[in-house]
């Protein structure tokens, strides 16, 4: 039995698939993708993207130069024959830099377009949308349709805060995120990971820890505030994040009740529990009220 042997196209090949690619934007197999001069195309004035990595246009361009465009650039009619670049303008900045003089491209008018923001906007808005798949549709339409984060918050009727931090979600890592697509972990555990994206280890420490110890999203905090306030090390990590200590012990055995610590960003607080007003007054007059 013979075996096909597998080309070693490495990671130049993948450079040529665009991982921020909107299949949706491709039309049907019977619409025609044309031939466009590289002349021809602009990229368009509202792009939210204003830099691009030059060794990574570099790599891609080496791709491009070696394999060709494989996937269209998506453009809508400009004025004298030109071009507006909807998607794609990586792949044209690279390609102009491999040579080419002409690439593929599928021609979406603006009522298309349109169609598509639209579709986009209410997905979003769907009361079913996990935070994730709500993410994943805000930064399609910021990418894709040129949108500014505040515009689209605009038409979702969210705070532009709301918007960035659910979009946010997208930064976290990628064993955080399959839990929270999961629902292994809540929102807010993920924003409490999040807190530490400039500490990797922290982050999958903090996941492990959410998950084996099903800690609630205080907990979570609580390890991010010790952690930034420099308690790297595990053992002195938890000691700065537990609620019980011999002093709220025997300040519990005095008073009658529950007496726990809250760490914050800064200092903390202590909570003193009571049952009823009755309790309360008890612990007041103890406490020489």
């Amino acid at each position: 039995m013979s075996t096909v042997k597998k080309s070693g196209l490495g990671r130049g090949f993948d450079a040529l698939i665009p991982q921020d690619f909107d299949k949706s934007l491709i039309l049907e197999d019977h619409e025609r993708i044309e031939k466009i001069a590289l002349n021809d195309l602009e990229p368009n004035p509202d792009q939210p993207r204003q830099h691009f990595d030059a060794a990574a246009l570099e790599q891609l361009s080496g791709s491009i130069g070696q394999y060709g465009l494989l996937q269209p650039l998506v453009v809508t009619p400009g004025k004298a024959g030109k071009y507006f670049i909807i998607a794609g303008e990586r792949r044209w900045r690279a390609a102009n830099m491999a040579g080419l003089k002409k690439v593929p491209a599928i021609v979406r008018s603006t009522k298309d377009l349109e169609r598509l923001e639209i579709a986009i906007v209410e997905n979003v808005q769907r009361v079913d949308l996990s935070p994730l798949e709500q993410a994943f549709s805000i930064e399609k339409l910021h990418q894709q349709f040129n949108m500014t984060y505040e515009s689209i918050a605009k038409r979702l009727g969210r705070a532009p805060s709301t918007v960035n931090n659910t979009v946010r979600l997208l930064q976290l890592p990628d064993a955080a995120r399959g839990a929270l697509h999961d629902k292994k972990i809540t929102e807010g555990h993920a924003r409490a990971i999040l807190a530490l994206k400039e500490l990797p280890e922290k982050q999958s420490d903090l996941l492990k820890q959410i998950l084996a110890g099903d800690w609630s999203v205080r907990q979570a905090e609580r390890y991010v505030t010790s952690i930034k306030d420099g308690f790297k090390a595990v053992k002195a990590t938890e000691k700065r994040m537990q609620t019980q200590t011999p002093e709220t012990k025997r300040l519990s055995k005095k008073l009658g009740t529950t007496v726990s610590i809250k760490r914050t960003a800064k200092g903390g607080k202590l909570e003193i529990a009571f049952a009823s007003d009755e309790q309360l007054k008890k612990v007041l007059h103890i406490l020489g009220d």
